[in-house]
């Protein structure tokens, strides 16, 4: 028995060693496979087919080892891969034109807007834009409203009714299930904790809401007016009214140029670059054509850094989806102390988060200016946290529809007590060796005494924050604190009020920074930070599981999913935040 117990075991452990060398083999081709695709030649009248079905964020993620495994390599489209494959497509002589194939774009306003411009600039070489669309939601028609020719199919919808925002509001919840939270905050606008004491908007967050979500239609509507050639009155009235219920509508109304279905979009775009109908139309991908280029080198002794800061501020390292103070503090002092970077670009794109966190961030911004020019360039959210640690820049650049300022801090502590005690039938008690040893605690409630001194070190930060922010802004406190109090302004309006010191994009923000350095654009390469790491091996044990893992609860919660995400949120915030006053997300 034991001599067949020994062949069993022999005899499975050589099963795992196999099927892990099969693993580590199945990698190794699909890795070498993405490598050599590299060499991607573009075939002569070829059209380049921008199919945006992920999510754009600032910097293409490392994907994951599923992903590797189908050839799709990334999570995410990114931004920057993006707008270089326009840029280089307008001078590209075998790129004829772009195929522009959005439905639903995971995308937002300012980042559409980086976007946008691009396909304008590639307008300029007089090669052709066309769209196409099955359904287009109100950000796949901004995009697509650049187009030469927009096709929408005839049974297809475009929305084209305005802007709006959403928030859910937890207080009957709590109530029912026996938490009681405990609100510590600074700021009449800082609303980010209504959804956990109110049941709907109070007066300055609707104020605030309003103001910036109009600031974003109008400029919007602003633009539509100028691609479609139509009277930015009537394309208000278009809006404001609702008068497109289906593609026949439309059509008439000037918003699209043909009613027609993928082939016949298809089919102009043959008869544009010279290729018969019956025959084949040589399109590549966005992925494709990105590796066609060969990779630049890295000669120069001049850099500009671009520090991407995007998604919560959290303390510690962080992962690939926040912005983690550890990090990302060692990517700013590698830029300062690296005496080929001559000038840094933080790129925001940033709710915020962690006020401490932000702080840490702040502070390496800060002695980074001090020896190099600083310019921040403003994405889709720069507010609170995310505006924290933007206003030591020597300059910061914003979208028009950018959202940003909420410059302020809340706490929130819970008391389950009730919850543990009424509804599960469960008690705490402790032993301390002092009056105030288990404080924070959520099991039970706070003393008068304790939420005082909860509230004086909100306080205390906030008071640090529009210090700094004063400071940054070179404006007198009292000025600041009036422009703070957790308001959300849109990038058009914090430029107004001195908040921000110009309207632009991330180029913008580029050359800003190449002047400051005194550097011609042939001058200098760039340096992104930090930097990513697209290791198949680390991508197989870091994110698969939780790739599957968020896969079942999404199927398994459906429509209830956000709400698990900012359930998933709130627990992981630790100590004060510096915060945008709710999640938003604008439809």
């Amino acid at each position: 028995m034991r001599q067949f117990l020994k062949y069993v075991l022999a005899t499975l452990v050589g099963l795992v060693l196999f099927a892990v060398i099969g693993v580590v083999v199945l990698i190794g081709l699909a890795y070498s496979a993405s490598r050599s695709e590299k060499d991607v030649v573009v075939a002569t009248n070829s059209v380049l087919e921008l199919k945006l079905d992920k999510p754009i964020s600032e910097r293409e993620n490392p994907g994951s080892f599923a992903a590797y495994i189908t050839g799709d390599n990334a999570q995410s489209t990114g931004l920057d891969q993006l707008k270089d494959a326009i840029r280089r497509a307008k001078t590209d002589d075998d790129i004829k034109g772009i195929f522009l194939n959005v439905e639903l774009v995971q995308a937002g306003m300012a980042t559409l807007e980086e976007v946008r411009d691009a396909l304008l600039d590639f307008k300029k070489s007089g090669k052709f834009v066309v769209a196409y669309n099955d359904l287009a939601s109100e950000k796949s028609y901004y995009l697509a409203s650049v187009a030469n020719k927009i096709y929408l199919n005839p049974q297809g919808t475009l929305e084209f009714n305005g802007l709006s925002s959403e928030t859910y509001y937890y207080k009957n919840l709590f109530e029912k299930a026996g938490i009681e939270p405990y609100i510590f905050r600074v700021g009449s606008f800082k609303s980010a904790v209504e959804p956990y004491f109110r049941e709907s908007m109070s007066d300055s967050a609707r104020l605030q809401t309003t103001s910036f979500l109009n600031s974003l239609n109008n400029f919007m509507l602003g633009h539509v007016a100028t691609a479609r050639g139509i009277a930015p009155n009537r394309i208000k009235i278009i809006s404001d009214s609702m008068l497109v219920h289906n593609a026949d509508d439309a059509k008439q109304l000037g918003l699209v140029t043909d009613l027609g279905y993928y082939d016949q979009a298809l089919d102009y775009m043959k008869g544009k670059v010279g290729v018969a109908k019956d025959k084949k139309l040589s399109m590549i991908s966005l992925d494709r054509y990105a590796k066609s280029q060969d990779e630049e080198g890295d000669a120069s002794g001049n850099r500009i850094a671009v520090v991407y800061a995007e998604g919560d501020i959290v303390t510690g390292k962080g992962g690939d989806d926040n912005i983690g103070s550890t990090r990302f503090a060692e990517a700013i002092r590698k830029a300062r102390l690296d005496d080929k970077v001559k000038a840094v670009v933080l790129r925001v794109n940033s709710p915020g988060g962690s006020s401490l966190a932000s702080d840490i961030i702040y502070r390496e911004v800060a002695l980074t200016k001090k020896v190099k020019p600083v310019i921040c360039s403003m994405s889709d959210v720069a507010a609170s946290g995310g505006y924290f640690i933007a206003m030591a820049c020597d300059t910061i650049v914003a979208h028009p529809n950018t959202i940003t300022g909420s410059i302020g801090v809340f706490g929130v502590l819970p008391n389950i007590q009730p919850l543990l005690r009424d509804k599960l039938g469960v008690t705490t008690d402790r032993v301390t060796t002092g009056k105030f040893s288990d404080l924070p605690t959520i099991t039970r409630p706070l003393t008068a005494f304790e939420k005082q001194q909860l509230q004086k070190e909100v306080d205390r930060i906030y008071a640090d924050f529009t210090t700094k922010a004063a400071q940054g802004r070179h404006m007198p406190v009292e000025r600041l604190r009036r422009l703070a109090s957790g308001r959300v302004w849109s990038g058009e309006e914090a430029k107004a009020r001195g908040l921000v010191d110009v309207l632009g994009s991330f180029d913008d923000a580029m050359r800003i920074a190449a002047r400051r350095a005194n550097l011609k654009t042939d001058e200098y390469k760039v340096q992104y930070l930090p930097k990513q790491d697209a290791n198949p091996f680390l991508a197989l044990f870091n994110s698969f599981g939780e790739e599957a893992r968020l896969r079942m609860i999404k199927q398994e919660m459906g429509p209830m999913y956000p709400m698990y995400e900012q359930y998933k949120k709130l627990t992981q915030m630790q100590g004060v935040q510096a915060r945008l006053p709710f999640e938003l997300s604008i439809q």
